[in-house]
């Protein structure tokens, strides 16, 4: 007999609606959290409640419509796709503009949201702060890293972005798993790869938050370089037991996930032996 974890929980906080739900629940904890972690570093450095207020604007802004906006580029796909009867198998998002706000029903992609952030916190350092680029970086990377544990947890009770089907003990038969190729409930135990992301990207914060506490904010890009090998670097190792999110992934060696990774962990390499370098 196969043991696995039989995985029924819902989203949904009222039943027979959308929303609210717990994907958003879990995706706001993650931002408040991410909200107090900042703050407390800000205080420290007697940094002032009006520029924080800024920095969350700027944050929430940037994690929300990048992630949508990362998913729908990214992972399509952009229009309906049809079976030879005619049977819409896959709903595009251009083919109906209208969804792309849909948030709280899920798709959001991670290297959107960090693409947007990085572009974001760019500006907000020239034009608020008024401190070098690598300094709010810094700062804010414990943030997003607990950020991502939450969402991470919102994707596991919304049955998505699943894992490959597996016999290990601790599989999950995600029973409101939707496989948009058969157009079929599949709940077919696999691993749950958006579990092994939240514990990775946990560990990342506890790591993170470690180094920040330890004085390495003292060495602009150390804190934020491993953020990027420690987060894109799990989101590549955990992609090769997780399903492909575009069709195109099942005819690469490596899959879409992988390769927006690949240069976030090279350039976080980049920053960690630049920041080393300087302190030698």
């Amino acid at each position: 007999m196969i043991a696995y974890i039989d995985w029924t929980v819902s989203s949904e906080l009222i039943p027979g609606f959308k929303t609210p739900n717990l994907y958003g629940v879990l995706f706001v904890s993650g931002l408040i959290i991410g909200y107090f972690l900042i703050k407390n570093r800000f205080k420290k450095e007697e940094i002032s409640d009006a520029v924080l207020d800024k920095l969350v604007l700027y944050m929430v802004l940037a994690t929300i419509l990048g992630a949508r906006l990362g998913h729908v580029l990214f992972y399509g796909p952009y229009w309906d796709k049809y079976d030879s009867t005619g049977r819409i198998i896959e709903t595009g998002y251009f083919s109906h503009p209208g969804d792309i706000i849909k948030v709280w029903e899920g798709g959001l992609a991670s290297h959107g949201a960090a693409i947007l952030i990085l572009v974001s916190l760019y500006f907000f350092s020239k034009r608020v702060v008024n401190k070098p680029y690598l300094w709010i970086l810094d700062r804010v990377a414990a943030s997003i890293a607990i950020a991502g544990c939450f969402i991470r947890l919102g994707n596991l009770v919304n049955h998505e972005i699943v894992g490959d089907p597996t016999s290990l003990p601790w599989a999950f038969s995600f029973h409101n798993y939707y496989d948009e190729a058969s157009g079929l409930f599949d709940a077919t135990p696999r691993h749950p790869a958006q579990l092994y992301e939240a514990i990775c990207y946990f560990i990342s914060f506890v790591v993170l938050f470690y180094m920040q506490r330890k004085g390495k904010l003292n060495q602009p890009g150390y804190v934020f370089g491993l953020f990027l090998i420690l987060i894109f670097g799990a989101r590549f190792l955990v992609e090769f037991v997780k399903v492909g999110q575009t069709a195109r992934d099942f005819n690469l060696a490596i899959n879409t996930g992988q390769i927006l990774s690949i240069p976030l962990v090279l350039a976080g390499a980049f920053l960690l032996y630049k920041a080393t370098r300087q302190t030698n």
